[in-house]
């Protein structure tokens, strides 16, 4: 999320540093080579910007900008240890008259109540006085050539008049679209949090139609094609929800909500849901294939697609290594492929091995997990041709055309 910020403020602004911890990562963007985007090529780095991994670096600054994840645990509760070491980090460096700006999602309080005290007790400065702090939550779609960063409305937000001011001066000549100025910090974080809860929450009553529609025999895109029709249908569709947004921040929320003794129910529902789904797919992959006969134990199934979203590389928080695990739990041998997530990584992470497009040749069930352009891209016999007869093809976000299926293959979809 650091990058394309740094990239467009350097643009309009006289010095700016990236900094992070990891050393191949600043190697890689010191050269130009982005490894989140490798089919991109390289990118030329302007004079104005310079990456680093020394803290000293940064003694240089007077406005500091924190984009680091913020996760969580193993508990699904906030984990906002990056965000702390961040502020370690500031606050052995800032001075007085600087302003931090956190870009990070949070729930509503964690700037002004976390972030402010942590700075203030590294350096010795009061927050409000010797610096101040703003909040301007991120807004970069991975993969979305459309709503980029500069064709998106930036919220901006400030502890006091003046400091809202400066944050707005600093993201007004690089962010086109505009700029809207919250009434305070909390404001800010909550209307973040709040996006990403409605699409959660929006994807869970999808994929709840579709359990449905399933049980009555009807194919869910179809229903949303003829509802869409109507002026005011909102086109959301069922599938997985991952990544380090939707699957993550509406637990900010939740964990806030209870601290102050309240138990938020409907986004607890929309989040056990959409978590499920994993599982209902491999379900029914294992359910497709004692239809089929002979058997299940040690049958093939070819894997397409395990980062968290198409034409991305990004596969945190992906739900396609549940599935991959569900599968191999119940005796069926998985074969997964990804042209765009990193192998290395991939292993290190989720301990699978990701395998070459030849690899998957005569699988018993072909599941397209993923839709990405690469395997839309190809001829359909080729994609087909992956699956053995008789087979089955599982087509979780409904991207194929059913009326192009061969024969000899069955076809399922959320």
């Amino acid at each position: 999320m650091g990058l394309p910020l740094a990239q467009a403020l350097a643009g309009a602004h006289s010095d700016v540093i990236a900094f992070d911890t990891d050393t191949a990562r600043v190697e890689g963007l010191s050269a130009g080579m982005d490894r989140n985007e490798p089919e991109e090529g390289g990118f030329e780095v302007p004079a104005s910007l310079s990456f680093t991994t020394e803290v000293s670096d940064l003694a240089a600054a007077s406005v500091y900008i924190v984009t680091v994840p913020t996760p969580i645990d193993g508990d699904q509760r906030p984990d906002l240890r990056p965000l702390q070491a961040a502020c370690g980090t500031i606050g052995g460096v800032i001075s007085k008259g600087d302003l931090v700006i956190f870009e990070s999602t949070v729930y509503p309080g964690v700037t002004e109540e976390v972030c402010g005290p942590l700075i203030s007790e590294h350096s010795g400065l009061k927050a409000g006085t010797d610096f101040t702090l703003g909040y301007s939550p991120e807004r970069i779609n991975p993969g979305d050539t459309v709503h980029t960063f500069a064709t998106m409305m930036k919220i901006v937000a400030g502890q006091d008049a003046q400091t809202l001011d400066r944050v707005a001066a600093i993201y007004d000549p690089v962010v086109p679209a505009g700029l809207h100025r919250a009434t305070s910090i909390k404001v800010a974080e909550a209307a973040k949090v709040t996006e990403n809860i409605q699409r959660d929450l929006n994807i869970a009553l999808m994929n709840e139609l579709a359990l449905i529609f399933e049980r009555i025999g009807v194919r869910t895109a179809d229903v949303i094609d003829a509802a869409a029709t109507k002026w005011n249908f909102q086109r959301f569709t069922p599938g997985l929800v991952g990544g380090h947004c939707i699957g993550v921040d509406p637990y900010y929320l939740i964990s806030r909500a209870e601290a102050l003794g309240y138990y938020p129910e409907v986004i607890r529902a929309a989040r056990r849901l959409n978590s499920s789904m994993s599982q209902h797919v491999a379900q029914r992959a294992v359910q497709m294939l004692v239809h089929l006969g002979n058997g299940v134990a040690g049958r093939k199934v070819g894997v397409l697609g395990v980062t968290f979203k198409e034409d991305v590389t990004d596969f945190r928080n992906s739900q396609v290594p549940e599935i991959i695990r569900q599968l191999h739990d119940f005796g069926l041998a998985p074969v997964a492929h990804d042209p765009h997530a990193d192998v290395d990584r991939f292993r290190e992470e989720y301990g699978i091995e990701l395998r070459s497009w030849e690899d998957l040749v005569g699988v018993d069930v072909l599941v397209l997990a993923v839709p990405h352009h690469a395997f839309l891209g190809r001829p359909r016999d080729e994609l087909f041709a992956l699956a053995r007869r008789p087979g089955v093809i599982i087509d979780v976000r409904s991207a194929l055309n059913p009326a192009e299926v061969p024969e000899g293959i069955n076809y399922w979809s959320l």
